[in-house]
C-alpha cells in the first residue's frame, strides 16, 4: 500500500461525491425495501410467504456473490482512476435496468408460476449480480480515499446522508404517487409503481456518475502477488477475527430492525391507519432524525467512541419501541412521532457503521499483516445480505401467519398483527445490536486509537 503524491488533498468534493454513491445505491435498494413485498402481494397477487422466501433465497445467493466480488476487487490492478472507481462506470447501467425490470405491473395477468419465476430471475440479476458488482467496490473505496480516521468518519456520515436523501425522495414521493383511494381504502396502483421504478433507475445512474467524477482514490492498494486464500479458508479466518465476526452479527440484527421498520411502513400506514400520506410525513421525520444524528455523531464519537454511542442509541430505540407497543396510539401522528425517535436512535449507528468497518480493516491488517479491503468489506456486505434475507424472510413469514393478503388487509385482526410486527421485531433487533456491540465487539474507543497509532508507525516504516 502506498499513497499517491500527486492527488489533491481530501476535502468536501470527496465527501459530496461519496454521498452521491450511496444516493445512487439507495434509489434501487430503498425502493426495493419499501415496495417490492407490497407490490408483489397487492398488485401481482403473490402470497407474502412466497415473496419472502424468494427474497431470502436471493439474498443468501447475494451474500456469496459479495464475497466473490470482494476477492475480484482485491485481485484487480490499480488504474489511473483508482482500483475501485472503474466499477461504478461499468455497472451503473446494468443495475438500473435490472431494478426497473422487477416492477412490471403489465405482467400481473401471467400464471402464478411465471410471476414467481420472473420475480426470482430479475431479483437475482439486480441484487446478486449487478448491485453486488457496484456496491462492493463502492464500499471498499472508502479506505482508498483516505487513511485518516476522521476523514473516514466524514465519509461514513456523508454516505449515510446520501442514503437518507434517497430514502426521503422515495419515502415522501412514492406513497403520494403510488396510492389512490378506492372505495375509501388506500390502494396501490401498479402502473404508477412501474413508472416510479423507471424514474428512480435513471436518477441512480446520474448519482453513480457524479460519484465517479468527484471522488479521488489516494491510497493506492496494489493487487497481492501471492495466491489468495480459498473462500473456505477466508471464512475460517473470519471466524477467528473477533472484530469482524462480531460486526457481522451486529449488522445482521441492525438490518433486521431497520428493514422491518422500512418494509412495514408500507403496510402500517395504508392498511392499519388507512393513511398513505402519513407515510410520506414519517419519511420527513426520519430525515430530520438522521440529520440530527449526523450533526451530533462526530463530536460524540470523538469523545465517547463510535461503539459506545451506538450502544446507547440502540438501547434508546428499544425503550421507544416497547413504549409504542403498550401505548398503541390510534392517532397516526402519534405513531409518526414515535417512529421519529426510533430513527434518531438508529441514525447514530447508521452514521458510524461504515467507519466501524474501516476500523475492522485496520484491526485485520494488524492481526494478519495483510490489507484486504475488498475481502473484508465483502464479508461485511455478506453479513448485511444475511440481515436482509432474515428481515425479508421473517416479514414474509409473519405476514403469512397473520393471514395478510390484498383481500384481508382491512380485517381488524390482520391490522393488529401488522402493528405488532412493526414494533416488536425492531425492538428485538435493537436489543441484540446493543448487546453484541457492548459485550462482543472489541474495538471500543481506546483500542481503536491504539490501532491507528500502530498502523501509522507500520506504514511509516514501510514508506
Amino acid at each position: 500500500m502506498n499513497r499517491s503524491a500527486t492527488a489533491r488533498p481530501f476535502g468536501l468534493r470527496d465527501k459530496v461525491g461519496y454521498l452521491f454513491g450511496d444516493f445512487g445505491n439507495d434509489f434501487t435498494f430503498i425502493f426495493s425495501t419499501m415496495m417490492l413485498m407490497k407490490f408483489y402481494t397487492d398488485v401481482m397477487g403473490v402470497s407474502a410467504g412466497v415473496v419472502g422466501l424468494v427474497m431470502t433465497i436471493a439474498r443468501i445467493v447475494d451474500a456469496f456473490t459479495d464475497v466473490t466480488m470482494g476477492r475480484i476487487c482485491d485481485r484487480s490492478r490499480t488504474t489511473d482512476h483508482g482500483k475501485f472507481k472503474p466499477w461504478l462506470l461499468r455497472m451503473c447501467g446494468p443495475v438500473a435496468i435490472a431494478s426497473f425490470l422487477i416492477y412490471q405491473s403489465g405482467l400481473a395477468g401471467l400464471p402464478m408460476g411465471a410471476k414467481i419465476a420472473y420475480l426470482f430471475v430479475t431479483y437475482i440479476l439486480w441484487g446478486s449480480v449487478f448491485y453486488t458488482a457496484i456496491n462492493i467496490p463502492y464500499g471498499s473505496m472508502a479506505s482508498a480515499i483516505s487513511e485518516d480516521p476522521d476523514d473516514r468518519q466524514s465519509l461514513s456520515t456523508f454516505r449515510t446522508m446520501g442514503g437518507t436523501l434517497a430514502g426521503v425522495i422515495i419515502g415522501v414521493g412514492l406513497p403520494l404517487i403510488a396510492y389512490q383511494k378506492v372505495d375509501g381504502v388506500e390502494t396501490l396502483i401498479g402502473s404508477r409503481v412501474t413508472l416510479a421504478a423507471g424514474v428512480f433507475s435513471v436518477l441512480a445512474v446520474a448519482c453513480y456518475l457524479l460519484c465517479y467524477n468527484l471522488v479521488t482514490e489516494r491510497v493506492r492498494v496494489e493487487a497481492p502477488d501471492r495466491k489468495q486464500e480459498s473462500v473456505l479458508q477466508m471464512l475460517k479466518s473470519a471466524v477467528h477475527n473477533r472484530a469482524l465476526i462480531s460486526i457481522i452479527a451486529a449488522s445482521i440484527v441492525m438490518l433486521l430492525a431497520q428493514l422491518t421498520m422500512q418494509g412495514m411502513s408500507g403496510y402500517v400506514y395504508p392498511d392499519y391507519y388507512n393513511n398513505a400520506a402519513a407515510q410520506s410525513a414519517s419519511t420527513l421525520t426520519m430525515m430530520v432524525g438522521m440529520m440530527l444524528a449526523a450533526g451530533a455523531v462526530k463530536p460524540l464519537a470523538k469523545r465517547f467512541g463510535k461503539c459506545e454511542i451506538s450502544v446507547a442509541a440502540s438501547v434508546f430505540a428499544v425503550v421507544v419501541n416497547v413504549i409504542l407497543f403498550f401505548v398503541r396510539p390510534q392517532n397516526v401522528w402519534v405513531y409518526v412521532g414515535f417512529q421519529f425517535l426510533c430513527w434518531l436512535g438508529l441514525g447514530m449507528f447508521s452514521m458510524v457503521c461504515w467507519a466501524l468497518i474501516t476500523d475492522v480493516i485496520d484491526y485485520s491488517e494488524l492481526k494478519t499483516g495483510r490489507r484486504e479491503d475488498g475481502t473484508v468489506y465483502a464479508l461485511y456486505s455478506f453479513a448485511r445480505k444475511l440481515g436482509q434475507a432474515a428481515s425479508a424472510g421473517l416479514t414474509g413469514l409473519l405476514l403469512e401467519l397473520i393471514g395478510y393478503s390484498a383481500a384481508t388487509r382491512t380485517d381488524p385482526v390482520v391490522q393488529e398483527g401488522l402493528f405488532n410486527i412493526s414494533v416488536l421485531v425492531p425492538a428485538l433487533g435493537f436489543a441484540l445490536l446493543a448487546a453484541i456491540l457492548w459485550f462482543w465487539y472489541p474495538l471500543h474507543k481506546k483500542q481503536v486509537e491504539e490501532n491507528v497509532q500502530a498502523l501509522k508507525e507500520k506504514h511509516a516504516a514501510e514508506a
